[in-house]
């Protein structure tokens, strides 16, 4: 079943996606495909290298083939300005299926089965993060904010939901979701209502598992919980004092009457023994009125067993039940949020995605469309990671994320691939590595 997933059916479930793509130009001078400026941007961030269309071209004109034919498909190779300019009236939301289609793929080979904790739980952990920002550039998508001294400052945001588990370092990218200006409303559109439309789209995706969501304290509040439960996910969302006062004066009244339960675990972790002390109860209000949502409220500390030191600290909210032996794995859940900080947005902006570089801005759909493309690549790493032992062999061997992606620009530019699996098989052997198949 993993056939589903390896290199080739990717590009050429990405490849058939891309037929769909709208064409916006009128006329018969059209010399490129719509789908190549898409495929070619792609494999910028496939690559990691900026410079791979241009390396390509070299290689076309002095061997008659290149790369960018032979691992993605790529007709004929424009330039930048004509990548930016086909792509700039297209919506991301084309490549939004390709998401879905790889996620079924992922459930169906049971490589799924790996990220699921609490009873057969998907944990989502959902952010918003920043991916351009000027004082001169924008766009009709644009949000802005205007400082007292009248400066405004143009940026784009977004939600990126990833697939987490705690004790795995893959997360996997779900379809995200721009936080941009909506048809019909005066005010700026925020991270809440994109949070909100996200739940709803995405409902239909997750009926065949059971998902709970992940935040921090900015999605703890009624509205969304309440839209979440009926859309049948779960949550455990990060729930500050500051922002919920009436929940803890619950909470203090509960305690001076100790009626909060609390349970104690020592375990090793590889390095030295911690204490993980958790403070829970059940049947809180979210916040106050007779209509207020009933939560379950848990605190989890974790301390050095010698030094006392404390080296974690957090407080969640959850409508999941919450008992002696549930609370700690639902406070470790929740504690996974982080890694759609570390473990996605850090990557995309510091290990080679360039999350925040300017690729190209346009007047319409431009930046949100290069920053999916940039989405789909980091998916598509993930996904080889998990299925491909040839892939993962190499990334284990070659240590950094930055060496590998080097290794893979390097020969690229000056040899002919004629498929990904030739280029994995030269890697292997010029290393000399011994790749032993699993055939379970």
């Amino acid at each position: 079943m993993t056939d589903l997933l390896d290199f080739d059916n990717l590009v050429a479930r990405f490849d058939h996606r891309l037929e769909h793509l709208p064409d916006h130009r009128s006329g018969k001078n059209i010399s490129y495909r719509i789908k190549d400026a898409a495929l070619a941007a792609f494999s910028v961030f496939f690559t990691q290298s900026p410079s791979f269309l241009a390396h390509q071209q070299a290689m076309e004109k002095s061997k008659g083939r290149s790369n960018a034919g032979s691992l993605f498909q790529i007709e004929k190779i424009p330039c930048d300005n004509q990548i930016r300019s086909l792509l700039d009236p297209i919506t991301p939301r084309h490549l939004y299926p390709l998401f879905d289609e790889v996620l079924l793929a992922l459930g169906q080979s049971g490589e799924l089965d790996r990220f699921q904790v609490l009873d057969g739980q998907l944990l989502v952990s959902m952010d918003g993060t920043g991916y351009f920002s000027s004082k001169a550039i924008h766009c009709s998508n644009c949000q802005h904010r205007t400082t007292a001294k009248g400066e405004t400052t143009y940026y784009h945001t977004a939600i990126t939901p990833v697939i987490v588990a705690p004790g795995r370092s893959q997360v996997i990218s779900l379809v995200p979701e721009y936080i941009v200006p909506q048809d019909g409303h005066d005010k700026q559109d925020c991270e809440r209502m994109a949070a909100k439309r996200w739940v709803k789209q995405q409902a239909r995706l997750f009926k065949p598992y059971s998902a709970t969501l992940l935040g921090d304290d900015l999605y703890c509040n009624q509205p969304l919980c309440q839209l979440i439960l009926a859309q049948k996910f779960n949550f455990i969302f990060v729930c500050k004092p500051d922002s919920h006062q009436i929940l803890y004066e619950w909470l203090d009244s509960l305690a001076a009457s100790n009626d909060i339960d609390q349970v104690t675990l020592r375990r090793f972790n590889g390095r030295f023994t911690e204490i993980i002390t958790c403070r829970f109860v059940e049947d809180v209000p979210l916040r106050g009125g007779e209509d207020a949502l009933l939560v379950n409220w848990c605190e989890v500390t974790i301390t050095h067993s010698k030094t006392g030191k404390q080296l974690y600290y957090n407080t969640f909210v959850t409508n999941h039940q919450l008992t002696e032996q549930t609370v700690i794995p639902i406070a470790e859940a929740g504690r996974a949020r982080w890694k759609v900080e570390n473990e996605n947005n850090n990557t995309l902006k510091t290990k080679g995605y360039h999350l925040e570089h300017n690729f190209g801005h346009g007047q319409q759909y431009l930046a949100s469309f290069l920053l999916t493309l940039n989405l789909l690549a980091f998916l598509f790493h993930t996904v080889l990671e998990l299925v491909d032992a040839k892939y993962r062999l190499l990334r284990q061997e070659l240590g950094a994320r930055r060496t590998f992606f080097n290794d893979i620009q390097t020969l690229t530019r000056y040899l002919y691939f004629d498929s990904w699996q030739h280029l994995l098989d030269f890697m292997i052997e010029q290393l000399e590595l011994n790749l032993e198949f699993d055939t379970t």
